[in-house]
């Protein structure tokens, strides 16, 4: 499974909390309250991050073995790897659960509460037909 590894800058914000960005990733922002909570949460940036450029089709930047800090980056300031598995993030993403609204007459609806049917499933289940289309097994897109 692949890894990709890139420098975060974590500056001090004062009382403790830390703002993160990575050099290589421009956007690529995040903030915690301590340093344990801005590790986490720079992970999470960067994995959303990497996801949101290879679904739009832009490329990737390698990691740099020696980031360049911004100037104006505040004293104190620490750089640490973070790591994220960028397949785990897609799957996660991709296959998370989603509210939809839809119309369907209410004798219909009172029909499925009645006889115990889960509507989502199966409205799930009617589209991947329809779409001539097996379920998916978990990280593997239709």
């Amino acid at each position: 499974m692949r890894k990709l590894t890139y420098p975060a800058v974590l500056e001090p914000a004062g009382g403790g909390a830390y703002s993160v960005y990575f050099p290589d990733l421009p956007g690529c922002i995040s903030y915690g309250k301590d340093f344990e909570t801005a590790l986490s949460e720079a992970q999470d940036a960067l994995g959303l991050h990497i996801y949101g450029m290879e679904k739009d089709g832009e490329p990737v930047p390698a990691p740099s073995k020696n980031p360049e800090v911004d100037p104006d980056t505040a004293p104190g300031y620490l750089v640490s790897p973070v790591s994220v598995y960028p397949e785990l993030v897609s799957e996660e993403i991709d296959n998370r659960r989603v509210k939809m609204n839809v119309t369907i007459p209410a004798w219909v609806k009172e029909l499925a509460a009645e006889k115990g049917l889960n509507s989502s499933r199966l409205l799930e289940a009617a589209i991947l037909d329809a779409a001539q289309v097996r379920r998916p097994r978990a990280g593997h897109a239709g």
